[in-house]
């Protein structure tokens, strides 16, 4: 549980001011709504355990985030800046197709089993199934892996014009194919599998994405 830091400096007779809300780390209470989410999902995450875990009131959660579905897409977005094992974004770096997805793929293996928070990938297989009330939710995490195959067929298509890459790639249909590969080992790992064993399933992918290159 995140420990709550309290500005009140004991004055005025020790009684704390009325009408100001404890405060606290932003940061540090949205990793650890990020790790309920990560762990039990959007509908499987009560006010009540965010609120335990995050160390805070139900009050100070609406105060700070104003909804669950909005702490939720904060917790998202952290988890998209969290640092990765190899740092810097292998898609913007200046070098191969071939390589920049091997090392995208390996830094995806040891996040996803990484034992300091829960396994598998919270975008990835995040909000397949939902109440209908939380459709929006839904919409809004697959605008997010929509936007990781923007990313995939647009760095195949760097390739292509670089010309690493055969120029009758289908650069969609790759793209697809390596974010199928990522959702796999996102429920490989939630499922146990280990580091290694992500990192066979890793070559088996890269193996085959070679089989594309000029």
């Amino acid at each position: 549980m995140v420990i709550v830091k309290n500005n009140d400096d004991g004055q005025n007779n020790g009684q704390k001011k009325r009408g100001r809300p404890p405060a606290f780390d932003r940061e540090t209470v949205l990793s650890a709504a990020r790790d309920v989410f990560w762990q039990h999902g959007y509908d499987g995450s009560s006010i009540a355990d965010l609120t335990a875990s995050m160390g805070i009131t139900p009050q100070s959660l609406y105060a700070a985030f104003r909804s669950k579905a909005e702490l939720y897409r904060e917790a998202l977005a952290q988890y998209r800046r969290m640092p990765r094992p190899e740092p810097g974004n292998p898609f913007q770096a200046e070098i191969d197709t071939v390589t920049a997805f091997e090392r995208f793929l390996n830094n995806s293996a040891a996040i996803f089993t990484a034992p300091d928070h829960p396994k598998g990938c919270m975008i990835s297989t995040a909000v397949l199934n939902c109440a209908a009330e939380n459709e929006d939710i839904a919409e809004y995490v697959s605008s997010l892996r929509a936007q990781t195959l923007d990313i995939f067929a647009a760095r195949i298509e760097r390739g292509i014009k670089e010309g690493d890459i055969r120029k009758d790639a289908n650069a969609r249909s790759l793209a697809r194919f390596m974010g199928a590969i990522v959702q796999g080992m996102s429920v490989q790992a939630r499922d146990g599998a280990t580091a290694s064993e992500l990192g066979e399933m890793t070559s088996h992918a890269i193996h085959e994405l070679r089989r594309y290159t000029a």
